[in-house]
């Protein structure tokens, strides 16, 4: 029908192992307290966007990202408590205002840096305001830019 009943597509933000949300090493994400969402461990340190979109913030710490699109709000969270990091080990291309694609490249994570301190390197990718919406996404080995999963 109209503009918020279109589905929205997701696509892997990193090359990995994805699993959904419930399997996430954090209570918070795996409780789905914050949203639905996926889990990828990483074989890569690059990361990309997981949708068309605006980003709407970076945090200060550079472990979070959020983009926005057709009012749907995504939550990109690069590693467990690495908010204690305070940026270390992070290198983030993109600003608050960006539009931006699965295409683009959003940055760059030490994921080598984040497991010698003792830190969880998953990649997680929460859906923040699913409302009366779900998201279904596939299991199993993904490569950046890749589709995995829809908004319905």
């Amino acid at each position: 029908m109209g503009l918020f009943t279109k589905n929205i597509e997701v696509y892997a933000p990193v090359d990995g192992e994805m699993k959904p949300i419930s399997e996430s090493s954090d209570e918070l994400f795996a409780s789905k307290a914050m949203g639905d969402g996926l889990v990828i461990t990483p074989m890569s340190n690059n990361i990309y966007s997981p949708i068309k979109g605006t980003i709407k913030s970076v945090f200060p710490t550079k472990h979070a990202i959020g983009i926005e699109h057709r009012g749907i709000e995504f939550l990109l969270h690069l590693g467990i408590n690495t908010v204690e990091l305070n940026g270390e080990g992070f290198s983030i291309l993109v600003s608050e205002g960006d539009k931006v694609t699965p295409e683009t490249k959003l940055g760059t994570v030490d994921f080598d840096f984040i497991k010698s301190k003792g830190m969880s390197d998953d990649v997680v990718l929460v859906c923040t305001n699913l409302d009366n919406r779900h998201l279904e996404i596939i299991e199993g080995k993904v490569y950046h830019s890749q589709k995995v999963g829809l908004v319905k």
